[in-house]
């Protein structure tokens, strides 16, 4: 898996229009502090997490300073009236996606509270499975313990701080690099080094932070709020129907499952804010016969439709002919484009099914992730999954211009506020909403 180099990627794209490009994609001490499973089984991540809170004691939550997220962003979410209805409904002002303290008030009130995606089951279908994440300032593991439960802690060693692991893969436990403490995949803290002599230590208030964590179809969500006592793995259908609403039974019958076989990931690092990728997907199709032609050859776009519900908006559109003079088909009769806020797309056409998630890194910066499923009977075709992601990676470079291109201009004195194409871009007025009823909270 390979991150995308978007400074050579602007260079290419702007010759993409009828030729794509392919992207390759323990420890030293006298004793063990416990080596009874009896022992072990002291540690309560419950407690854990309560102890924490208590050593901890952050202002208002455990993540960040709120008094560092205020700022001026709560001037700023004035200047968007949610009320309105979309044909007189003004735009959010350009400050919201320029201003660095509107970013620490969206990390605060929308990205560390709620279920985030995170990742695919996938990654932690066997036991000892891992991988690593950030979110904000929240570096994560999610890991499957050697008896087949899934956890997930932060990523951060309770000595002095060092990330714990990197990346993705198998392991038996956990070894700090910097001192090599050593934490069990349960978060358990198995052995310290060179601690002789310390007073009023206790190992069951020294393992792992844990956060809350779930699954739901072929997606790994985690909830970061630390309100909330992460005690066991959530019940899916509940997650489902928290983080989906009432979208649930129509995502889950639309294809979007555990059946299909995962092909690749690719990330790309984009000059915009978050918020600007959410608002190009969320536009309804408008941007599709004019910025991405290839694309719209292969879709009917007259039959493009838009469906809000509680946190998820669904764009549909029918397949069209295309401009293939062979059998090529990866759009399929029927394209699902569905958003669940804040910051996550599923896209299932044809046999294929893409994900998008979108990690804010600064005011007008963000990380896209792409990861790919195919259906089980195509995942041996390398000449179609070759050519399909040469067709996706156009539309992406094609994207990114778009993205860069409009952060530029939102930090242009010229422009404050804009309108809304009322029949078209509906899931972004939406999206919006969502976003001003969270920050306001």
């Amino acid at each position: 898996m390979k991150g995308v180099d978007t400074q050579s990627a602007r260079k290419r794209a702007q010759n993409l229009s009828d030729k794509g490009s392919s992207i390759n994609m323990a420890i030293i001490f006298n004793v063990p502090l416990s080596s009874s499973s009896s022992s072990r089984s002291k540690f309560n991540s419950r407690n854990s997490h309560i102890l924490f809170q208590k050593r901890c004691p952050f202002p208002n939550r455990t993540i960040v300073n709120s008094s560092s997220a205020a700022g001026k962003a709560p001037t700023l979410l004035h200047k968007f009236n949610p009320r309105i209805p979309v044909e007189q409904a003004l735009t959010p002002p350009s400050s919201w996606y320029t201003d660095p303290s509107f970013l620490a008030l969206e990390l605060d009130r929308v990205f560390y509270r709620g279920w985030q995606a995170v990742g695919y089951t996938e990654q932690i279908k066997n036991p000892r499975d891992f991988f690593t994440g950030r979110l904000g300032n929240v570096e994560f593991v999610v890991c499957r313990d050697n008896n087949g439960k899934l956890h997930a802690f932060h990523n951060v060693c309770r000595h002095h701080a060092s990330l714990l692991a990197y990346g993705s893969g198998q392991k038996s436990c956990f070894v700090c690099p910097y001192h090599a403490w050593t934490y069990g995949l349960d978060g358990a803290l198995l052995k310290a080094t060179r601690i002789t002599g310390i007073k009023d230590f206790s190992i069951n208030e020294f393992g792992l932070i844990p956060l809350r964590i779930a699954t739901w179809g072929p997606f790994v969500l985690l909830n970061i709020n630390n309100d909330v006592s992460p005690q066991h793995e959530a019940d899916s259908k509940i997650v489902g129907k928290e983080w989906l609403g009432s979208s649930s039974d129509i995502l889950s019958n639309g294809g979007i499952d555990t059946s299909l076989s995962y092909v690749c990931r690719r990330e790309y690092t984009i000059e915009c804010n978050w918020k600007v990728f959410c608002d190009n997907y969320l536009d309804g199709g408008y941007h599709v016969p004019y910025a991405h032609k290839g694309l719209a050859s292969g879709l009917k776009l007259e039959s493009y439709s838009t469906t809000t519900f509680e946190r998820v908006s669904i764009q549909s559109c029918e397949g069209g002919p295309g401009e293939s003079e062979d059998d090529f088909d990866r759009l399929g009769t029927k394209a699902l484009y569905a958003f669940i806020y804040p910051n996550f797309m599923i896209n299932r056409y044809g046999p294929w099914m893409d994900t998008n998630l979108v990690l804010p890194l600064g005011p007008r910066t963000c990380k896209v992730v792409f990861d790919y499923f195919l259906e089980a009977s195509l995942k041996d075709d390398k000449a179609f999954i070759e050519r399909s992601l040469e067709d996706s990676e156009r539309v992406q470079m094609e994207d990114i211009i778009l993205c860069e291109g409009v952060q530029r201009g939102l930090e242009s004195p010229a422009y404050c506020s804009g309108r809304y194409a009322p029949t078209v871009e509906m899931a972004m007025h939406h999206f919006h909403c969502l976003l001003h009823e969270n920050l306001t909270k």
